[in-house]
């Protein structure tokens, strides 16, 4: 089935729900009119629906290769990159000082869900790049960002993110790479990085690797670790490719899916690298390439759970069986209508999110508000969890909803459900950002949290006399998350945080969910109205089971002891 972009949902949420008309009354953004907004969406759809979306099975059948030392890409992906880097994609929210479009980061959120929906291994190279290019903009020197920036944006080199090592996964101060000064200042780089998304490819001129290492003073963990761009080829004199650098792929993964998207293991001996950011501050400055990607990560998510959605839906409007009425299909049947509309439901509700953390992220831009901040702070993990979530949920579904068919690849179901799964575990698994929302991001005594939570109340009591009954119960949701946010911040103890920091995620997702729900039944037509309806009175109540798990806390469930596990 052919893929069509949800340019509908995209300009409704923007107009309707999650704000974005504030971020082009600022001055920042002053040119992203609602004209430029549409002309924007409605290119990237033509994009992803007509050049990237034809890729994405081809890339699944025929997996990037590594031979002789050369990653041999998917068919027709280097068409396809330069398809994306030819109209300015990468570049959209870069700097227009180095050739970027300087657009909100909203606009650009909304394109990369329809690329990943198109085709999600293609997608994850130029959101590497974007990312780098932040990190680089932020943390870089002057030298090194009108050297490499430009380039990036413009798609003639491409970025990577070198964290993880084979006994440093999600303990990065773990890691042993090392940097020795060269006395020139540039760097010697040695060490081993694994699950390096697109550490290569045989289609842009030059691979900018960001890798963390510790130089000789770093002291151990975190702290000690400094942050270095490597490339493939050094740059000359004239900032072309020149000499290749001591780096090499040493072999490319077989994973479960995102089989066109070369993942590699790899060696730095000796290679040449630069400082980015303060010596010892390397976590800092590859923090903002992280955050930038988890906002990414979670839209990959949301991006597959609408490809699988639209899929299963075209598969039950066409497939004939049992005893239903109307057409005769199989979404005649009630269990058949419920899987839909769930689907349908979750991925509105995660796609609202992630645009709202976007409009967050557009604001602090624009005005440097600590409010905007905190709150882009607050959302990213829910973003990154809830938007893989809701992929993994909705790709699974949409495999049960083609029934014996969506066990045989032929159909195309089972690709998105495999494409999905890691999306949960990188960047910070799941369980990481819930910790994070717990921990770090409850710092503030809750403060952004209550605030949030005071706007979906008020946007709530506002929608009482249209829908007393929606209206009613996003409201005491949202009460219920603000009792179980309070006693989490009085936990002193953050074993105690900890133990039900993944259904707190959760939970803090589905009231967000049911406002943003809400909200559009208040702004849309009679089939919003009825989809909101669908979520608030049947997926919005398990907020009550997942805060009871919160309020446990921890006593009970570190009681189970190692022996008791395997008893």
């Amino acid at each position: 089935m052919p893929y069509r972009a949800p340019v509908n949902d995209f300009r409704f949420l923007m107009d309707h729900v999650v704000g974005f008309g504030e971020v082009t009354k600022t001055e920042t953004f002053a040119e992203s009119t609602p004209e430029m907004a549409d002309a924007i969406l409605t290119e990237a759809a033509k994009l992803c629906e007509e050049v990237i979306a034809p890729l994405n099975r081809a890339g699944d059948l025929h997996p990037a290769k590594l031979e002789n030392g050369v990653v041999r890409t998917s068919p027709g992906f280097a068409d396809g990159y330069r398809a994306i880097a030819d109209g300015g994609w990468i570049g959209m929210s870069a700097s227009p000082d180095f050739g970027g479009m300087g657009l909100p980061m909203t606009l650009t959120t909304a394109v990369n869900d329809m690329m990943s929906s198109a085709c999600l291994s293609l997608q994850l190279n130029p959101l590497m790049s974007q990312g780098q290019i932040e990190a680089l903009e932020h943390h870089g020197s002057d030298q090194i960002k009108e050297l490499y920036v430009p380039k990036m944006i413009s798609g003639e080199w491409c970025g990577t993110m070198n964290l993880t090592e084979p006994q440093a996964g999600s303990d990065v101060g773990a890691l042993r790479t090392k940097a020795e000064p060269n006395g020139d200042g540039s760097y010697a780089i040695s060490g081993q990085k694994i699950y390096i998304t697109w550490g290569d490819n045989d289609f842009t001129e030059n691979v900018c690797h960001l890798v963390l290492a510790r130089l000789p003073d770093g002291v151990p963990g975190t702290k000690g670790i400094s942050l270095f761009m490597v490339p493939k080829f050094i740059p000359d004199a004239d900032g072309n490719p020149g000499k290749r650098n001591e780096l090499r792929v040493v072999s490319l993964e077989h994973k479960l899916g995102l089989h066109g998207s070369p993942t590699a293991v790899m060696e730095y001996d000796g290679a040449t690298g630069w400082l980015v950011g303060p010596e010892h501050g390397g976590m800092a400055a590859m923090f903002t390439m992280m955050n930038n990607a988890r906002l990414g990560v979670g839209v990959q998510g949301i991006g597959i759970a609408e490809g699988a959605y639209q899929q299963a839906l075209a598969y039950a409007q066409e497939r004939k069986q049992g005893k239903a009425g109307g057409s005769g299909a199989i979404v005649e049947h009630a269990d058949v209508r419920r899987m839909l509309a769930a689907m349908k439901a979750d991925t509105f509700a995660a796609r609202a999110i992630a645009l709202m953390n976007a409009v967050a992220i557009d604001m602090t831009t624009a005005t440097a508000d600590a409010g905007w901040k905190a709150r882009a702070a607050l959302l990213t993990p829910i973003t990154k969890a809830f938007g893989t979530d809701v992929g993994m949920e909705v790709a699974s579904t949409g495999v049960q909803v083609h029934g014996g068919m969506g066990f045989i690849e032929e159909t195309g179901a089972a690709q998105y459900s495999r494409d999905v799964r890691v999306t949960a575990i990188y960047e910070g698994t799941n369980g990481i950002q819930a910790m994070d929302l717990v921990g770090r991001k409850l710092m503030d005594g809750g403060e952004a949290a209550f605030r949030l939570l005071e706007e979906i109340e008020a946007g709530a009591e506002a929608a009482k006399g249209t829908y007393p009954e929606l209206a009613e119960a996003v409201w005491q949701s949202a009460e219920s998350l603000r009792e179980a946010t309070e006693w989490l911040v009085e936990q002193s103890d953050f074993n105690q945080r900890f133990a039900g920091a993944v259904p707190y995620l959760r939970a803090f997702a589905r009231v967000l969910g049911g406002h943003v729900h809400l909200t559009s039944a208040m702004a849309g037509d009679e089939t919003r109205v009825k989809l909101a309806t669908f979520y608030i009175k049947r997926l919005l109540p398990e907020h009550v089971g997942l805060l009871a798990h919160v309020r446990e806390g921890a006593d009970d469930l570190l009681a189970i002891t190692t022996e008791d596990l395997v008893a």
